[in-house]
């Protein structure tokens, strides 16, 4: 149950509990013993949420109590703080204080405010591709209006349910336990063995990659992978086909319940929940949990006892938020060498960028530096004063030939500091002794520390100005906008 040891606002929550059960505030607050007078300044956020108003919910409801944690909140004002802080807002001085008002009060009018920013960035981005075209001696052609991407729409979607799909993941702990994958020798055997016995379904290899990983032919009832990659990798794409054969329909319910606007993000989000699915078949939820705290989330050991991959064990800690099962609360985040982010998911407060790039002093931009799979720690401090035990390593994927170049990508794990005694990539960094942390930022754009030596260029709420008489590292100084 959330803490109450301080005072618990969470409205929001509430309301949107009451609408999920399709309830006025009369009849809610008459099914919970309350008068309709106290339910309203709960809603309102005049009233805390105490112990036995979630007890009663939680009895009545059923609702998991995690529901009324802040973590979520946190995040959506967050967004939204970074939107404001667009230049094109500037004429408006919105404060912390007024996001949180309006996130609690009107969470639509906050979704419809997020998805317009979106679709206006994208049009900008698509102004700024056709420029660029035109200087080229392209023709661009004109398409539909302004919208959010489709990989935007699968990222929030999983952004703000914390990375855990409880459906997907109770049926592949299931099936898991069925085929009996935690104790084979070998879950690619194990799972070729069961493809072969319960669908009649071969599985064989092939030693030339030509642009593909894996080939099926329903018609032959045939599996056939790239010979070349990992056995933990070839196990990953044999689960997501194991989805699509077990889960189909599952999967088809999570996607209509999201609402996505696209066809594309329908598309994208199915092919992510098989490769959830796929995850948490071959790491199953409960032996995971308990042997990621057996050996302190040791990442390298947990790959090679499980055999799964560095990646898929990063994933997976970051997954692990099952309502009153909950792992411990990590980021996990995928950068390519260009500052791309592939993947990013957080069951914490740490705050990604939804636009730009991020913030140099991270040390999840220094594993390139590294060796791959070496791994690195650092604790590092947000501007809101949360600490976070932040490890990064990097990864590289198979070339399959001279010409196809290598394919590396940075890996970002982390967690909270007060949880850092159960993670052994904390030892030696004396967390409790360290008095200057690493001040690290969501990214330049928004970042208050205007003292910054790794600074790329003011943030855009604070106008820049040239000292004739002095210059530092960073060539401007800013002062802040009126």
């Amino acid at each position: 149950m959330p803490s109450v040891s301080k005072k618990l606002y969470s409205g929001h929550t509430l309301r949107q509990i009451r609408s999920d059960f399709g309830l006025s505030q009369v009849e809610f607050a008459k099914k919970i013993g309350l008068s309709t007078a106290y339910v309203n300044q709960i809603e309102n956020n005049n009233r805390p949420v105490t112990a036995s108003v979630l007890l009663t919910i939680n009895r009545i409801f059923g609702v998991d109590l995690s529901a009324f944690e802040q973590n979520d909140l946190d995040r959506v004002v967050q967004d939204l703080q970074e939107i404001f802080a667009d230049t094109q807002f500037l004429t408006a001085s919105v404060g912390r204080q007024e996001v949180h008002e309006l996130v609690t009060r009107a969470p639509g009018v906050t979704k419809a405010i997020m998805d317009l920013y979106g679709a206006l960035r994208t049009y900008h981005d698509r102004e700024a591709n056709e420029d660029d075209l035109v200087q080229l001696g392209g023709s661009p052609e004109s398409g539909p209006g302004p919208r959010k991407s489709a990989y935007e729409e699968v990222r929030d979607y999983f952004h703000y349910m914390d990375n855990y799909v409880d459906s997907i993941d109770r049926a592949a702990e299931k099936l898991s336990l069925e085929i009996g994958l935690s104790k084979a020798p070998s879950k690619f055997t194990a799972l070729t063995t069961w493809l072969q016995e319960r669908f009649g379904i071969s599985v064989t290899e092939f030693p030339d990659y030509r642009g593909t990983l894996i080939r099926q032919d329903d018609f032959a009832r045939t599996i056939a992978l790239y010979s070349a990659i990992p056995q933990s990798t070839k196990s990953f794409l044999l689960g997501s086909v194991v989805a699509e054969l077990c889960v189909r329909d599952l999967i088809s319910e999570e996607v209509t319940k999201a609402r996505f606007k696209t066809k594309s993000a329908e598309s994208i989000a199915r092919l992510a929940l098989r490769n959830y699915f796929a995850g948490a078949l071959i790491l199953d939820y409960d032996d995971f949990l308990k042997t990621a705290a057996e050996t302190r989330h040791d990442i390298q050991l947990l790959s090679n006892r499980l055999d799964a991959s560095i990646e898929t064990v990063c994933h997976r800690l970051s997954t692990l938020q099952r309502p009153g099962a909950k792992g411990l609360p990590f980021y996990f985040v995928k950068i390519d060498r260009a500052g791309n982010v592939v993947k990013r998911h957080s069951a914490t407060r740490f705050q990604f960028a939804r636009f730009g790039g991020s913030c140099p002093r991270w040390n999840v931009h220094q594993a390139f530096e590294q060796n791959s799979n070496k791994f690195t720690s650092q604790v590092a401090q947000m501007p809101d004063g949360v600490r976070y035990l932040c490890v990064a390593t990097s990864i590289t994927k198979h070339q399959p030939d001279y010409r196809s170049g290598e394919r590396r990508y940075a890996l970002g794990i982390g967690c909270e500091v007060q949880y850092a005694d159960a993670v052994v990539y904390a030892d030696g960094l004396a967390v409790d002794e360290i008095s200057s942390p690493e001040p690290i930022g969501v990214n330049c754009r928004i970042c208050p520390r205007d003292n910054c030596d790794q600074r790329a260029f003011p943030a855009v709420d604070k106008e820049p100005f040239i000292d004739s008489g002095q210059r530092g590292i960073v060539p401007y100084r800013v002062k802040a906008a009126d």
